[in-house]
């Protein structure tokens, strides 16, 4: 597929960018395309096994344009691997920006994509920026409060409380200009953000050679803070929610309450997998294919 790297500015710092155009569409007659804007979820980057997906939206007739966040993959910002909520949020709205002054890119015509915490974002971006036309939330963490629960129940109190006492240590060092990491995922009854039963291979399946399984542990004080939910009900565009049942790691009820307050503007898919299986074989499949399907249907002229 043909790509370019791209860049844009956000707050300061470069964010980098693969620029996916459009394959041409039979019977099309506009000159302007829409474009889906997309990033990772928690501590990921744009070639962790997301390429597919902005193959098959390209395919579909859709310019797409998947980025990295300050501080991960290969975009600047210091320190590296620092999961910031706000900071994520302003890059997704920066990006936005970038993508309607694309050369074929019609700008009212731009659809937000997130999959797992940045399915939270697509739907705080759609609340936030004016003008998105629709949003992909792919087995999306809409609660972070609902999350840090889940990791209570399955991993114990203690996990919670050895969290907080690491992310606290690198608040501390952040005030010296250092940086103290913890593990992204891990195998059950290790330390990491995240160590249900299928987190650690599911994750690490995702992940290309050399990636960094780790983020500053900061980001365990603050995750409990940060719910997409409570923003749904100022979002005014068409929004796909897909529901993994078996999700470990984003919890369902919050999905389902988020449609809830969607309203009209909110539409479900739900499928009898986990976390981590959208992104590969049948699943994907399945997937993509609702997908491609909403996009094209709400991204018309």
């Amino acid at each position: 597929m043909n790509r370019t790297e791209v860049t844009f500015e956000s707050h300061g710092s470069l964010c980098r960018a693969w620029h996916y155009p459009p394959t041409a569409v039979a019977g099309s007659t506009s000159t302007k395309r829409p474009c889906v804007v997309m990033a990772h979820g928690f501590g990921a980057t744009r070639d962790a096994s997301l390429a597919p997906y902005a193959e098959r939206f390209a395919a579909a007739g859709m310019h797409v344009l998947l980025f990295d966040y300050r501080h991960f993959g290969a975009s600047d910002g210091q320190p590296r691997q620092l999961v910031s909520v706000r900071r994520q949020l302003q890059d997704y709205a920066a990006a936005v920006a970038h993508a309607r002054k694309l050369a074929g890119v019609d700008p009212a015509r731009i659809a937000v994509w997130g999959t797992s915490f940045a399915g939270g974002h697509a739907v705080v971006t759609a609340a936030r920026v004016p003008g998105v036309a629709a949003a992909v939330c792919q087995c999306p963490m809409m609660d972070g409060l609902a999350a840090v629960i889940e990791i209570m129940r399955y991993a114990g109190i203690g996990q919670l409380l050895r969290l907080t006492a690491h992310g606290l240590l690198d608040l501390g060092m952040a005030m010296v200009g250092r940086t103290h990491y913890i593990p992204t995922v891990a195998p059950p009854g290790s330390l990491a953000v995240m160590t249900s039963p299928d987190s650690d291979a599911g994750y690490r399946a995702l992940a290309p050679e050399g990636f960094r399984f780790e983020v500053a542990a900061r980001i365990a004080l603050f995750v409990g803070l940060y719910r997409p939910v409570s923003h749904a009900a100022n979002v005014h565009c068409p929004v796909l929610v897909q529901i993994c049942e078996h999700d470990s790691v984003a919890p369902v009820a919050a999905a389902e309450k988020t449609l809830e307050r969607l309203g009209a503007h909110g539409e479900a898919k739900r499928y009898p997998i986990g976390h981590f299986e959208p992104y590969f074989g049948q699943h994907f499949e399945r997937s993509i294919a609702d997908e491609v399907e909403f996009l094209v249907r709400h991204l018309r002229p």
